[in-house]
């Protein structure tokens, strides 16, 4: 049992201290059932010193004078140039899917979690079950049982990656990254909060930015509105979520949506208008730019189609898929502006003199297109297209079924049939500085819970009850206990002793055990805390007191007294007894 007396202390209820020592470790499941948590590490990473710290970095010299979407381009290039995207299983550890049912049992029910959670047997769409959702994310050679924390790193922790063997620089995964972009476009780019939506699916986290005709996070990458329509294989890939998923919480600066819970906090103005967006963002008109797009997805069906050039003053013939495979190695692409060029690198010897038996002319399409406007739903309008496409190869059906599906996508957002509870927006303007903005966030902490839970994402021991920050760290650290499964007690203690004195958190906010053993550095209460949840996991009998006075720490162990120098500038005292 904890027992602790420090500065800042906060009665807590089991739920709500569930809730708030998930902010501290911010796993997956724990925003899933708790989706404060999303916007609650935005916060945190807008307090953060790291990323107002870019704005005097070269690299963002005079971004002022750009236009937003110049901006975002420009921090898009910094997040590729200083972050990889990290999704391994060894990274925070393995827990099981008992221990988080029971964690969350009184939540929600274990049947909505399995249908809604990736984790717990939610294989979404057909595709999710083609690919092998445990097989693909390594977890297939651990018992059915077995499942990853895959914690949300704050943007210290993903700067600290460097730190670890074969990283070169910063690392972080899919909802990381996310809740990074959206705090660097509201410091960086000045982009107002309320323009930036996060979606969450059960797979995947990415946002939505309201500038121009939109634009999406995927991961380090963006991607526009002719992005989503090119076709390629990085697109495909970023369209994968989207496609194939149901968006499960939808979270902004005025509140949050989520699929399951029958109550959300979303400003309803603000969701209309992200859902009319996403939605014409996720639509296009056909025209011969989108065919030649669609053909290159569709690899399949370029074989129904041949393209007409003139070679030497003479009409001569290709088949599709030659072009198309050509362009994987040209600087030129299957497009209208330079669909010419492409077809001048070519070889003479791969066109033919007569047209290709069975094969529509691609580029008929060009004049088709400019006088018929496609309109998917009139009935006349389709059937003249289809007297268009003929291919013995396929049926015409499915060509028209497969563009139309290419040409329109119907996100699966949250539905509108929910109790919309109005509470205070985080009203943060793109003139306010740091501490400002710090300021303000404590201010509304009584009444906004997603901005009182930032600060314990925040990880700030002096604005917070430390409860949740030892629950987390005892229960939920599996790395270092592993990583020291080999070494004796005193092994561990020298281990721990001997280990850089530098914390990846500055001032009194700390680092929690598994980040101490992964970056192998620690200020001494933070070293303290990692070897208490290592002994105590190790030996849940072991009494262990932890007493911190401003500049240093004093861990009993029993009968053993040790002392470690702190920099954290916290008074308290940290009590594990034995069970």
């Amino acid at each position: 049992m904890n027992i602790i007396k420090e500065k800042v202390s906060v009665l807590m209820d089991k739920q709500n201290m569930e809730k708030y020592s998930s902010a501290v470790t911010l796993s997956d499941m724990e925003i899933f059932i708790f989706p404060e948590l999303l916007y609650s590490l935005v916060l945190a990473n807008i307090m953060s010193p790291i990323i107002w710290g870019w704005r005097e970095n070269s690299w963002f010299k005079e971004i002022d004078s750009m236009s937003q979407y110049r901006r975002v381009i420009r921090l898009k290039q910094f997040i590729m140039d200083n972050f990889d995207f990290n999704l391994d299983l060894e990274t925070w550890g393995l827990t099981t899917k008992e221990k988080e049912i029971a964690r969350f049992e009184s939540f929600l029910d274990e049947d909505i979690i399995s249908r809604s959670n990736a984790l717990f047997g939610y294989e979404g769409d057909k595709y999710y079950f083609d690919i092998d959702i445990r097989k693909h994310f390594g977890i297939d050679k651990y018992k059915s049982n077995i499942i990853p924390y895959w914690k949300t790193e704050s943007i210290e922790a993903m700067e600290a990656f460097k730190y670890k063997d074969a990283f070169k620089k910063g690392a972080g995964e899919c909802v990381s990254i996310s809740t990074l972009y959206a705090a660097a476009l509201f410091i960086i780019c000045k982009i107002p909060l309320e323009d930036i939506y996060l979606l969450a699916t059960p797979l995947h986290s990415q946002n939505f930015i309201d500038i121009k005709d939109g634009l999406l996070t995927n991961n380090r990458r963006l991607v526009t509105k002719n992005m989503w329509f090119n076709g390629t294989e990085l697109t495909i890939k970023a369209q994968r979520a989207m496609r194939n998923e149901q968006i499960t919480i939808v979270s902004h600066n005025s509140g949050y949506i989520h699929e399951i819970y029958p109550n959300a906090t979303i400003d309803i103005q603000s969701y209309n208008r992200f859902e009319n967006k996403l939605k014409k963002f996720l639509v296009i008109n056909i025209n011969y730019e989108i065919l030649f797009n669609f053909l290159r997805q569709e690899n399949h069906l370029q074989n129904c189609f041949q393209i007409e050039h003139a070679v030497n003053g003479k009409r001569r013939y290709i088949g599709a898929e030659k072009v198309y495979t050509h362009e994987k190695t040209s600087s030129f692409r299957v497009a209208k502006g330079t669909l010419d060029k492409l077809l001048s690198e070519i070889d003479e010897n791969d066109f033919y003199s007569e047209p290709l038996k069975d094969r529509i002319i691609l580029n008929k399409f060009n004049d088709y297109f400019k006088a018929h406007k496609i309109d998917f739903h009139n009935k006349n309008i389709m059937n003249k297209l289809m007297e268009e496409i003929y291919c013995p190869h396929i049926n015409k059906n499915e060509i028209l079924a497969s563009l139309f599906e290419f040409c329109n996508l119907e996100p699966r957002l949250p539905g509108k049939d929910k109790v919309f509870i109005k509470t205070e927006s985080i009203d943060l303007t793109n003139d306010m500085e740091r501490e400002d903005i710090i300021s303000y966030l404590e201010s509304i902490r009584v009444k906004n819970t997603t901005a009182d839970l930032a600060f314990y994402a925040y990880r700030d021991l002096s604005r917070t009850s430390w409860d949740p920050f030892i629950k987390a760290a005892i229960e939920r650290n599996p790395v270092s206990i592993e990583g020291c499964k080999k070494y004796s007690d005193d092994k561990v203690i020298h281990i721990m002793e001997n280990m850089s004195n530098h914390s990846i958190y500055d001032c009194s906010r700390l680092a929690q055990p598994d980040e101490v053993w992964n970056y192998g550095r620690g200020d001494g209460l933070e070293r303290a805390i990692c070897l208490a949840n290592i002994l105590k996991n190790r030996n849940s009998y072991k009494n262990i007191s932890i007493n911190v006075e401003k500049d240093n720490v004093t861990i009993i162990l029993d009968e053993i007294i040790i002392k470690w120098p702190s920099g954290k500038g916290l008074n308290g005292n940290i009590g594990l007894k034995n069970d």
